[in-house]
Formats: C-alpha cells, structure tokens, sequence
C-alpha cells in the first residue's frame, strides 16, 4: 500500500491543482504505470527500458515504489510541517522506502505490503498505556490553528480523567481498524500476487492489487477515524454535556464556563 500524505493547510500546489489529486497521481498512478508490462496498450514498459528481465523489472518495481516515499517527503518539505502528525507520516514514509529494497514474494510480499499498517497500529496499541495515547496527539494538531482561549479548553478537556479514557479507547480502536486493513490487504496480496519477484507478471499483479485496494484501503482507515471520533465526542458530552464537542471549540468552552471550570 502506498504511504499517506500528510495534510496540510498549505500544501496546494501553485497551479491550482487541487492537492487530493497529486496524491492519487504520485501514490497510485505513477507507480502503476512504471510497474505496468504494457503501458496503456502501447507495448511499451519501463521496465523494458531499464534493460528487461529481471534486472530491468526489479529497477521498475524499487522506482514504483519510492515515488510515493519521495513524494510524501518533498511535501512535508516544501510546506515545511513539523507537526506530530507530519513526522509520523514522514517516519511511515521512510519505512515504507526501505521495505521497498526487501526482495520477496508470495507469503512474505503480502506481510510487506501491510507492513506500515501493522508497525503503525502496534504504536498506537503501545501508547493507548502511556499518558499521550496517539489519537490525542492528532486531536492536537487539528486544534493548532483554534484561537488561543478556545485551544486552552480543548487541552484542558483532554487532560480530563474521563476524557482521557475516551481517549484511550479511540486510539485502541484506530489501532485494531488500522490492523483489520493490514490483514485484509494482506489476504488480497496473498491471493493475487502469486507471480515471482522480478518478473512482468510480479509487477503487473502488484499494480493490479494497488489499483483495486485503494478505496477499501481509504474507506477502512475513514471508518478508524470515525469510531474513533466517536468514541472521544461520546465521552466529552459524558463530561460536559450533550452540546459540547471537542471539534467545535467554541460549544465547547461554553459548556465548560457553564459547568463552572473556566471563567466566565
């Protein structure tokens, strides 16, 4: 699977081009091209041009799969985001980059290809014990750009023992979702790509499985972050009321002054 982008609120390209769609070209396009034996019917591959056979399939299959790790690198570069959650996804990247010189096929392929998936959902499941579990870690850079007063009751609301739980149970539940998808892209793998490592049908079956696997991919990691959401909303209206939310801060200070834990 190809490594997240991290979102930016200054990562737009200059043309106008909206950036949703430089992630699907450099993360999926590119590299399905490269890895394709027959690039759009003309007969022509870039493996070929690396010299064909195995060689040239092999340099092919390394270029597919770092263009996603450089691409997701420069962004985080170029928009020069140093947040929590850009780092993680920069350390994804850089993972995902060294797994690519990991030669193998079959059974230990499809391990590969969810590597990310697994390694990320292991972190979560370690933090969800320590005093910052992950999610909050995310909830945090969402609240970056709040105003002063509103981003001081969202941390205070975090810091709260039942809040905190909440916490807690989202990142496990990321964690778990996040782990589910690993498994299933690595059944997918396991039963399409069957070819040997280094050959036209490897990397054909290899571009055919990233094509395929995108949406569920996407909609697994969605479904994550709503649970996990949810589970954080349900435990802020457990403490401060049904109208507060810890993604609209200003419902969430009132409720706070309400109740009498801020300042009026």
């Amino acid at each position: 699977m190809a490594p997240m982008t991290v979102p930016s609120p200054a990562a737009r390209p200059r043309t106008g081009v909206p950036k949703t769609v430089w992630d699907l070209v450099f993360t999926l396009l590119i590299p399905i091209l490269i890895l394709s034996p027959n690039i759009l019917g003309s007969g022509i591959s870039v493996a070929d041009l690396l010299g064909g056979d195995t060689a040239g399939n092999i340099k092919a299959y390394v270029i597919a799969a770092l263009i996603p790790v450089v691409y997701v690198l420069v962004d985080l570069i170029v928009n020069r985001n140093v947040s929590p959650v850009a780092l993680i996804g920069g350390a994804g990247a850089i993972f995902s980059g060294a797994l690519a010189f990991w030669y193998v096929d079959g059974f230990w392929y499809a391990i590969k290809d969810s590597a990310r998936s697994y390694l990320v959902g292991l972190f979560f499941l370690i933090s969800a014990g320590t005093r910052v579990p992950l999610f909050r870690v995310f909830l945090d850079a969402a609240s970056l750009g709040e105003k002063p007063e509103e981003r001081a009751a969202t941390q205070q609301a975090m810091r709260d023992p039942v809040v905190h739980r909440g916490l807690v149970g989202a990142t496990i539940a990321f964690a778990v979702v996040d782990l589910i998808g690993g498994v299933i892209n690595s059944a997918v793998n396991y039963a399409r790509v069957t070819a040997e490592f280094g050959s036209d049908a490897f990397n054909a079956q290899v571009a055919e499985v990233n094509a395929l696997m995108r949406v569920p991919s996407l909609v697994i990691s969605l479904a994550g972050v709503a649970l996990a959401l949810w589970l954080v909303q349900s435990a802020v209206k457990r403490r401060y009321g049904a109208g507060a939310s810890l993604l609209e801060p200003t419902k969430l200070r009132e409720a706070m002054r309400e109740r009498g834990e801020l300042p009026a």
